[in-house]
């Protein structure tokens, strides 16, 4: 029974964890990879069930060790899958986030490699931007004294600290387009930084994409503000 229990919450925690690399590597579908996260809740809560029941008809066969072990699976297979749900109804269904929800800066380079991605390279539209506005309200232009030539190299040296691939660096119109692969599911989401002239200061601007999904968990909108926290970094050393 003790062994069945464990062998139940390893099981729930597998299920969680392996649909991501399974998904990334092309083994299972997508919605075969959600459907992952369903199943390892029911493992998780029948584990604790059957730990509860042991407890109470049989505590002399439980471990201390065993026990904790178990329980920390099975948790973690419940856990896991109930915070990705939250997040999920914390923010709103979208997948496209800009700084510039008037003009957003414009996918070019990386349209091709969009081709045969569900969500198009063109902008979600004023439905979107209205639930940014309310989600994400920091998330604006942003202003710098810099030289065009300046934030250019510092935004490609961004981008590679953060580990996205470089798809194109234009000094001429001061954009960069870059994709960013998420490391559990693989998720590719493409972002583009334009920098204009504005007088004696440059306006800087983030968009970023998902390729697949209708939420994207706020993710785009934590890109962008990683991307403005490291970009004043680089700026500033």
């Amino acid at each position: 029974m003790k062994i069945f229990i464990s062998f139940v919450s390893l099981m729930g925690l597998l299920l969680v964890v392996l649909p991501g690399p399974l998904y990334k590597y092309g083994v299972v579908d997508l919605g075969t990879a959600f459907a992952g996260f369903s199943l390892a809740m029911l493992a998780g809560g029948a584990a604790l069930i059957m730990l509860l029941l042991q407890a109470l008809f049989k505590r002399h066969t439980l471990s201390f060790r065993t026990t904790v072990i178990t329980m920390l699976l099975a948790s973690s297979s419940i856990l896991i899958p109930l915070t990705m749900l939250h997040k999920a109804k914390s923010v709103p269904p979208i997948h496209d986030i800009s700084t510039d929800l008037t003009n957003p800066p414009k996918f070019v380079a990386i349209i091709p490699l969009r081709a045969d991605a569900p969500n198009p390279a063109t902008y979600s539209g004023t439905e979107s931007a209205a639930q940014q506005r309310i989600a994400y309200p920091d998330l604006s232009t942003l202003s710098y004294p810099q030289s065009k030539s300046t934030l250019l190299t510092a935004c490609e040296q961004t981008a590679s600290n953060l580990g996205w691939e470089l798809v194109v660096i234009d000094a001429d119109t001061g954009i960069v387009e870059a994709t960013d692969t998420t490391p559990w599911f693989g998720f590719q989401d493409d972002v583009v930084i334009r920098i204009t002239d504005a007088g004696s200061k440059r306006l800087v601007d983030i968009r970023s994409k998902s390729r697949i999904g209708g939420s994207d968990l706020g993710k785009n909108a934590e890109r962008i503000r990683r991307f403005i926290k490291e970009l004043d970094k680089v700026l500033e050393s």
